[in-house]
This record gives C-alpha cells, structure tokens and sequence, in this order.
C-alpha cells in the first residue's frame, strides 16, 4: 500500500525552490556583469556598420566597456566619453581609470574623456556621429532629469546619425516615448534576450535605437 505524502511535504520543497530561484538568478547576474554585456554591446555595434572615421559619444561611460568597445572601431574617428564619475552609480568610477584602460587597451590616442552632466553636455549641437549609452540614464532619479538627458542625446546627435540606448526597466518606455516627440527616426524599441537579465526576466536590459532627423 503507498504512502501518501503528508500536507507539510509541499512546504518542505517551498525553501529548495526560493534557494533554486536564487542561485539561478545569481547565475543570470554574473553571466551578464562578466560576459554577457560586452557580447550584446559588440553586435550592437557591429550593426551600426562603421566606417571607422566617426565621432561616437558615450553618454555615461564608466569605466570605458562600451566607450573602448566603440573606440576599437575607429581607427581614424574619435571616442568621446562623458561621466560625472561617481562611485554610487558604478563601483571604481574614476576617469583616471577609464584612461588606463584606454591606455591598456591602445586606444588612448583616439579617446577624450569629459566631466559633464547628461542633463546639460558640454558639446555642440549635432556634433557627434553615434551616441551610445549603456544602463546609465536611470541612475537620474528624477523623470524630467532623464527627459532632458534624451533631448541632449538627440541635440548632440548629426543628422542621420545613430542612437543607441540601452537600459532596464520602465525608464525604456520613457526614452521611447521622449523620442517619439523629437526630431528623429526609425525609432525602434527591442529586448536583448538572456545575456543582459540582471537576476530574473523582469530585470531584462531593452535598447532603443533612432536615428537623427535629415532635413
């Protein structure tokens, strides 16, 4: 005769389960901090087509993954990284070490790195090529704060010229929609699947792409 499970057998597995959901998502985290955002930021890149004689801008550049990324890239153009480099927002923020990783990585004769506010940058209107940006416009808290970090984006940003945003949760819906009230186009708004989870599926990096109005 078999034995029937007792009513606490099913709260037993609810402890194994929660440790299970978490290891995975500690899995998912590491994944995307190590390798999984540098392998989404070189296709994106790849899809921007570059000539090579550019000038690219990294809204937020940290310590330089995406701003060295793109510097590769330009063999005769100009990378140019702005950040208020503060260690809240990424740990180890600092721009004498985004120079020496420009430095290590032989690219420092093709980088310029900036102190400026992504709110208020120090560049002319339609002075760069490509703007990038990587999980950093949500590190302003207020909404009317990033509004005004798009419309710079989309300021400094030439005439056909290609914006790439990526970030993570609502703040995407309001760069598309801050976007969708400027002078751009082919505005599209996609997932970057798996390798940019931070932890579980909500916690999904999305990018936005456009690019500047001609005409």
């Amino acid at each position: 005769m078999g034995t029937l499970a007792g009513p606490g057998m099913g709260v037993a597995w609810v402890p194994f389960l929660c440790a299970l959901g978490m290891a995975v998502a500690f899995v998912l985290y590491a994944h995307a901090t190590r390798r999984g955002k540098f392998a989404v930021w070189e296709g994106l890149l790849d899809e921007l087509e570059l000539r090579g004689d550019e000038r690219l801008l990294d809204l937020g550049c940290g310590r330089g993954a995406v701003l060295l990324a793109g510097a590769r890239r330009l063999p005769e153009g100009r990378a140019v990284g702005v950040d208020l480099w503060r260690g809240v927002d990424q740990s180890g923020n600092a721009q004498r070490g985004t120079s020496r990783n420009a430095e290590a990585e032989g690219v420092h004769d093709r980088v310029e790195l900036h102190t400026g506010d992504l709110r208020d940058l120090p560049f002319g209107d339609g002075e760069f090529d490509v703007v990038l940006s990587s999980l950093a416009i949500h590190n302003i808290k207020d909404v009317e704060g990033r509004r005004r970090a798009v419309a710079e984006a989309v300021r400094v940003l030439s005439p056909g010229g290609r914006l790439v945003i990526v970030d993570i949760g609502r703040s995407v819906a309001l760069y598309r929609d801050v976007l969708g009230e400027l002078p751009v186009s082919e505005l599209g708004v996609r997932s970057l699947g798996w390798r940019m989870w931070w932890g579980f599926p909500w916690m999904r990096s999305q990018v936005v792409t456009a690019s500047g109005a001609v005409g």
